[in-house]
């Protein structure tokens, strides 16, 4: 009977061992199966990704640019200023609204502000504001004394009695216009001062600046005045 228990513990034993061999046996099939089918960690690594594909497409179609023409600008007209492209109409004109002026309705800054609003400033600067505040008070009329002719109810108006233009005049000839369309004409002006007490009458010389198509620096379809001179060292003869 012992031997028998022997025996059957002996091959207890050996079967136990079998079974081990068997199952560590197929661990490692197991195991290389598995790393004959998972790709390799450092080939994934070390191979770059593809280059990113780019597609390049057709610019849009764009429209021609609108090119919009250079122009002079084109001065706003002032009131009772005439839209004419006639020189001496509008010099005419100029003269006696220069020398008209009303202190029983009107402030003298009114005044002046209608004569500036005829005066067309010229793209070089020639012919600056200063110098037609200067010619306005040598017409006779300040912001002092208007504010005395206001209390006496007085007015003043003008009308042309001769004139003369361009080759008219011998300082025009001696030196003419610098550019085609700068007129100049001399004015001699009836003026009547009305007062509460009377009316005064004199006659006064004026030279207007008239700057006409076609001058570059001018509107394209009239004429505007540039200057005057009512001093009399610099009136036009």
């Amino acid at each position: 009977m012992s031997q028998i228990a022997r025996t059957v513990r002996r091959l207890a034993r050996r079967r136990k061992v079998i079974v081990l061999v068997a199952i560590v046996a197929a661990l490692i099939a197991a195991t290389g199966v598995i790393f004959a089918t998972k790709p390799a960690a450092t080939d994934a690594l070390s191979t770059p990704p593809p280059p990113a594909t780019t597609r390049a497409t057709a610019p849009a179609t764009l429209p021609p640019a609108v090119v919009i023409p250079k122009t002079e600008p084109n001065t706003v007209l002032a009131p009772d200023e005439p839209n004419t492209a006639n020189y001496k109409t509008l010099a005419t004109a100029a003269a006696e609204m220069i020398y008209t002026w009303d202190a029983r309705n009107s402030t003298f800054s009114a005044v002046y502000e209608r004569v500036r609003s005829w005066w067309d400033v010229l793209p070089d600067g020639s012919n600056p504001m200063a110098v037609m505040a200067q010619e306005f008070q040598a017409t006779g009329v300040t912001a002092a004394s208007f504010a005395s002719l206001s209390g006496m109810r007085a007015y003043r108006t003008a009308s042309v009695s001769t004139s003369a233009c361009d080759e008219q005049l011998a300082q025009v000839k001696q030196y003419p216009a610098p550019w085609v369309g700068l007129h100049v004409c001399t004015f001699t002006l009836n003026v009547t001062e009305h007062q509460a007490g009377g009316a005064n009458s004199y006659s006064a010389p004026l030279s207007v600046m008239v700057n006409c198509p076609p001058a570059a620096n001018a509107p394209v379809d009239r004429c505007v005045m540039v200057g005057f001179y009512a001093s009399p060292d610099r009136i036009v003869y």
